[in-house]
């Protein structure tokens, strides 16, 4: 069984919104920072919003500051990110991941465990 299942990625016009979903049904989710990463053709993997263990703390890479909205609920085991005011830069494969490591928020990718297997995201007119 995967540990963590994303959906919600598709085609997009440059200003419109989609909503990411990942749930973990297997995981004791709320022991678990987690990020959203994204990775487009040619370019390294990169941070993109993580949120630690409590929700209560959220941290945005700037390029995302503003339109993005990570959140999680830890009772139904899953994590959303909405994303609004989308651009052509935002364009790429988005990942879910979650670690026990740590409980406040980072964006290195190598403090995450478990990933997801990716949701294509793009953003076109």
């Amino acid at each position: 069984q995967a540990r963590l299942v994303e959906s919600g990625g598709g085609l997009v016009q440059p200003g419109g919104s989609l909503r990411l979903s990942c749930v973990a049904p297997a995981l004791a989710l709320e022991d678990y920072a987690i990020a959203w990463f994204r990775q487009a053709p040619g370019r390294e993997r990169e941070g993109v919003s993580c949120i630690e263990t409590t929700g209560v703390i959220t941290f945005y890479a700037d390029s995302v500051k503003g339109r993005f909205t990570i959140s999680r609920n830890n009772s139904m085991k899953t994590t959303s990110l909405q994303m609004n005011t989308l651009k052509p830069e935002d364009t790429a494969v988005y990942y879910c991941a979650v670690t026990r490591r740590i409980s406040i928020c980072t964006l290195k990718t190598a403090t995450y465990e478990y990933w997801g297997q990716g949701t294509q995201v793009t953003v076109s007119s």
